[in-house]
C-alpha cells in the first residue's frame, strides 16, 4: 500500500470512529557505519527503518499510536490505540493539529553528490588515512576511535487539513581519536568532521588534526588555582551552549525549570553576545524547513547583542502564552510526543575577531570539557566540569595544564564575554538540535587545578 492510499484510508476510518482532525507524520532513515582497527574493518552496519506515527483529536483529547507497517491491520491498530490512548489522558493541556504556515521555504538539504559516493570509497577514506596518523609524530601508540557514519534521512507530514509536507537531506561524518604518549603521560587526541561535500575530507589533515591535539596536551603542569581570564575553544564553547540550550526552551520556563521566565526583551548577556537559530544553516546538522507539528521553521534572532528576543515555542506553550509558534515542535524518533528542541543554534562569529588568546595576558585556553551530564544545573545555570587546556602567558600559549576543573554560573558567563572570535564550528552532538560557537573569551572563571 502507498502512503496517499494509507493515508486516506487511516483518515476515513479514523473519522468513523470519532476522530476529528488527523495527523499522519513519517520517517524513514538509511545508515550506514564502519569502524577500522588496525588496518582491518573492526565493524560494518547498515540499516533501514520507517516509522509511521499517527495523531488524532477524539473528544477534545489528543490520542497517538505508532506502527512500522503500511497495510490493513495497521489502519485499524493505529486508530484503535490512538482511540485507547486518548481516553485514558487526564490532561487539559489544549492540543491541535496544526492547519499549516503561510509559506514554507524549499531548500535543497539533500545532496545527490554525496549520495553517489560508493561504500568501497568511504572505506577507502577511512584506510587512506590511518597511515598518516602514525607517520605524523612518534609519539602516536594507537588509534583508539576511527569510524564513519553516513546517514540519509526522508520525512513527511501529513493531515486531515490538507497539509502534506516532506523533506530528505543527507550527510557523511567522520570521528578519530589517537593516543600519544611521552614519558609517562599518555593523552588523547580526537577529531571529528561532518560534511555534504566528501571531497572536503583530506586523510592527511585529518589525521594531523586529530594528532596535533594529542600532543598539545602532553608535558601538563600545575598551575596556582584561582580567578583566570579564560578563552573557551570553539569546541567546548560549543558543548557548554549545548547543555544549555534547554533554558531557551518555553516549556522549561513555563514550569520554572529556566531562570529566563520574564526575561524577553532584557538583556541576558554580554552585548557582544547574538544567538540565532537557523534552520537552513547547512554547517550544522539539525536542518528543518518545518517542525514535527508541521509549522514552518525560520532564522531567528534568539539573542540579539545581548538582549533575549524569544524563547523556543511549539503549538502548546505558544498557546499558553498568547503568541505564535516559532517552529520548534520536535520528536526525537517517530514514536515520541513533540517536545521543544532548536535546529542550528550558535553563537554568531565575531568576523572581525581575531586570535583570542592574543589578548590575553595571563590565562588560560580551555580546549576540552567533560562532566556536562552530571555538572551542569540547567536551572540553577551553575557549572563544575572537568577541563583540560593551555595555560596562555604574554598573548601565546607556553604549556599544556594538568587536569582541572572550572566552576561558575552560565547565566553570568554570559555576562562576562568579552570578545567572540571568528571560529565557529559545530559540536556534533545533536541533542534535538545542533549548537556551535567560536571560541570565547571570558573576564574570568574559577579554575582548580591538580
Amino acid at each position: 500500500m502507498n502512503l496517499q492510499t494509507f493515508k486516506d484510508r487511516l483518515f476515513a476510518f479514523g473519522s468513523e470512529h470519532g476522530f476529528a482532525d488527523m495527523e499522519l507524520a513519517y520517517v524513514r532513515e538509511e545508515k550506514f557505519a564502519c569502524s577500522l582497527f588496525e588496518t582491518e574493518i573492526d565493524s560494518y552496519n547498515t540499516s533501514e527503518t520507517y516509522g509511521i506515527a499517527f495523531r488524532g483529536l477524539f473528544k477534545g483529547k489528543m490520542g497517538s499510536a505508532f506502527t512500522e507497517k503500511m497495510d490493513e491491520d495497521s489502519v485499524t491498530y493505529l486508530i484503535q490505540e490512538a482511540k485507547e490512548n486518548a481516553e485514558v489522558i487526564e490532561s487539559d493541556e489544549p492540543e491541535e493539529i496544526f492547519p499549516g504556515s503561510q509559506f514554507y521555504k524549499q531548500p535543497d538539504f539533500f545532496s545527490e553528490k554525496l549520495a553517489q559516493v560508493s561504500i568501497v570509497d568511504k572505506i577507502a577514506l577511512l584506510k587512506s588515512t590511518e597511515p598518516f596518523v602514525f607517520e605524523a609524530d612518534k609519539r602516536v601508540t594507537a588509534i583508539e576511535t576511527f569510524v564513519i557514519q553516513s546517514s540519509e534521512v526522508e520525512r513527511g507530514l501529513l493531515n486531515s487539513k490538507g497539509l502534506s509536507l516532506n523533506e530528505r537531506k543527507n550527510d557523511f561524518l567522520i570521528a578519530l581519536s589517537v593516543v600519544v604518549k611521552e614519558n609517562n603521560q599518555i593523552k588523547n587526541g580526537f577529531i571529528v568532521k561532518s560534511t555534504q561535500d566528501f571531497s572536503d575530507l583530506v586523510p592527511e589533515q585529518l589525521a594531523r588534526a586529530a594528532v596535533e591535539d594529542g600532543i598539545s596536551q602532553l608535558d601538563a603542569k600545575s598551575l596556582k588555582s584561582g580567578d583566570y581570564p579564560v578563552v573557551i575553544r570553539h569546541d567546548a564553547a560549543a558543548l557548554l551552549l549545548t547543555a544549555y540550550s534547554s533554558i531557551f526552551s518555553a516549556e522549561n520556563v513555563q514550569k520554572g525549570q529556566s531562570l529566563l521566565k520574564d526575561k524577553e526583551g532584557k538583556s541576558i548577556a554580554s552585548p557582544l553576545v547574538s544567538i540565532i537559530d537557523d534552520p537552513f544553516e547547512k554547517q550544522g546538522l539539525a536542518c528543518r524547513s518545518f517542525d514535527d507539528e508541521g509549522v514552518a521553521t525560520s532564522y531567528r534572532e534568539i539573542v540579539s547583542s545581548g538582549t533575549l528576543k524569544t524563547l523556543l515555542y511549539n503549538l502548546q506553550t505558544a498557546k499558553k502564552a498568547d503568541r505564535q509558534s516559532t517552529g520548534h515542535g520536535y520528536k526525537s524518533s517517530y514514536n515520541s510526543s513533540p517536545e521543544i528542541a532548536p535546529t542550528n543554534f550558535f553563537i554568531i562569529p565575531s568576523e572581525g575577531e581575531g586570535n583570542l588568546v592574543a589578548k590575553v595576558e595571563e590565562g588560560i585556553l580551555i580546549t576540552g570539557l567533560s562532566g556536562l551530564h552530571s555538572g551542569a544545573n540547567t536551572i540553577s545555570g551553575d557549572f563544575s566540569l572537568a577541563a583540560s587546556g593551555l595555560f596562555i602567558e604574554g598573548g601565546v600559549v607556553k604549556h599544556a595544564i594538568k587536569q582541572m576543573t572550572i566552576a561558575g554560573n552560565f547565566f553570568e558567563l554570559l555576562k562576562k564575554i568579552e570578545a567572540v572570535g571568528s571560529d565557529l564550528e559545530f559540536c556534533f552532538i545533536q541533542m534535538g538540535g545542533n549548537c556551535g560557537s567560536p571560541s570565547l573569551l571570558i573576564k574570568e572563571l574559577a579554575v582548580t587545578i591538580e
